[in-house]
């Protein structure tokens, strides 16, 4: 299968070249050129699948041309050594917990797939291949162990100084081997201006092989379709969708997950409605209000992994509808939550459902309650672990009752080691040129 950058201002490639290059040379992201369907009687018997079964069947459709099937199948079932449970919150409203990866957050799937899938390309590549990842938080975790030690990779993950958790940042700056930390003097915006300009430098990319590990990449967001799938399955095994309609509610800032769920309905997953659940950082909000896309500089909040004000996928989102915002509209209903909204959200779901949420789900879990019918069942995405929020969580239920899982306490034992960068290009060049290869 070929694939197209939305820009449409350069030639198409194989899966190989979208996954190694990461972005397209016009500075579009990669799109498969089509999208194959599922017959209706996949979905009649999906119950009887496993998380497992299921990847396998939605990657084949996404790579089966261009990876023998035996191999696709060791990867898929290679990054899914966890499961990603549904739970009921409350009436007709579920939690898809994401976070049982290696970084308990939802892009630990995402970022082991492309891991073995690079890997896989890369087998008799003679040159060092350098992942630049930016991240707001979760993103540099999950990448950062989803490469650690893959040969032939050497893995940057560029994080805004101040601006991630505590816990997050022990998980990428802590691992050392092929993973170097750089603690950016700006916001998520400049690291990620940082790693796209780096992509577009001709003169940089004939010195180094360069490519993304950001959901800019096919590699990494494709593979989040898997989710959708998974628990439109275990709904209806336990037979929640007899008399009932499909929603889901994606905490949204790079709008690579919402995307994915989008694809996956593209595929005929029977999905009535997506909504994207925003924190301050309202862009795309704003465009489903107003049919402007305006994107502007990220604020702060304590739903960091959402402070996004550019948000990369949203181009995908334009691509996939033909920039038509009716129909975007239609597809997508947005809601967004001040920091204030979202401690009280927590508190009365931790109250009244004795369910802790992360400050991500607690966006999802609140549009639901607004949104759905009596005739519909909600799938919010609990997305990373309460506990990678320990200061935020505890303060806002007045308990100190948030534990630490063995996974996140092993990183807090590390030592730190990142190296500070300032914002500007020139800087960050300069120092990928005079790093030892």
């Amino acid at each position: 299968m070929k694939y197209y950058s939305t820009n449409k201002n350069t030639p198409d490639v194989s899966l190989k070249e979208a996954v190694v290059k990461g972005l397209a040379a016009d500075n579009g992201l990669f799109m498969p050129e089509r999208i194959e369907k599922f017959e209706p009687a996949f979905f009649e018997n999906i119950q009887h699948l496993s998380f497992q079964e299921i990847a396998f069947e939605v990657a084949n459709k996404f790579f089966g041309e261009d990876i023998e099937e035996a191999k696709l199948k060791e990867i898929v079932y290679d990054t899914l050594q966890f499961d990603c449970p549904l739970v009921k919150v409350a009436d007709s409203i579920y939690s898809l917990e994401l976070f049982h990866g290696p970084t308990l957050a939802f892009k630990d799937v995402g970022a082991r797939f492309m891991a073995r899938l690079l890997h896989h390309f890369l087998d008799k590549q003679e040159k060092l291949v350098n992942v630049l990842v930016a991240t707001s938080g979760d993103t540099g975790s999950a990448v950062a162990n989803g490469f650690l030690g893959v040969e032939g990779i050497h893995v940057y993950v560029l994080y805004p100084k101040g601006k991630v958790s505590t816990i997050q940042e022990s998980q990428f700056t802590t691992l050392g081997q092929n993973i170097t930390a750089l603690e950016v003097e700006g916001t998520f915006d400049d690291c990620q201006y940082l790693v796209k300009t780096a992509f577009l430098d001709e003169e940089l990319n004939k010195k180094m092989v360069l490519t993304s590990a950001n959901s800019i990449n096919v590699a990494r967001f494709l593979p989040q379709a898997f989710y959708y799938f998974n628990a439109y399955a275990r709904l209806k095994e336990a037979g929640k969708l007899d008399d009932k309609k499909l929603v889901f509610s994606v905490p949204s800032g790079n709008f690579g997950n919402l995307t994915a769920g989008l694809i996956a309905a593209e595929m005929g997953l029977p999905v009535k409605q997506f909504i994207a659940a925003n924190n301050e950082n309202d862009v795309v909000f704003q465009y489903l209000e107003s049919g402007e896309y305006k994107p502007r500089p990220s604020v702060e909040t304590i739903a960091n992994a959402m402070d996004v004000g550019a948000p990369s996928n949203f181009a995908r989102i334009l691509d996939l509808y033909k920039n038509d915002h009716s129909v975007i509209a239609k597809k997508i209903k947005g809601y967004r939550y001040s920091d204030e909204e979202i401690r009280k959200v927590i508190l009365k779901v931790y109250n009244e459902q004795e369910y802790l949420c992360d400050p991500h789900g607690a966006c999802g879990y609140q549009s639901l309650s607004e949104y759905l019918s009596e005739h519909e069942v909600g799938v919010f995405l609990e997305t990373a672990h309460p506990a990678k929020f320990t200061e935020t969580v505890e303060k806002v239920i007045g308990k100190g009752e948030v534990k630490l899982p063995n996974k996140l306490a092993a990183f807090m034992k590390g030592e730190k080691q990142r190296e500070l960068m300032t914002s500007a290009y020139e800087d960050f060049k300069s120092y990928l040129q005079n790093r030892p290869v």
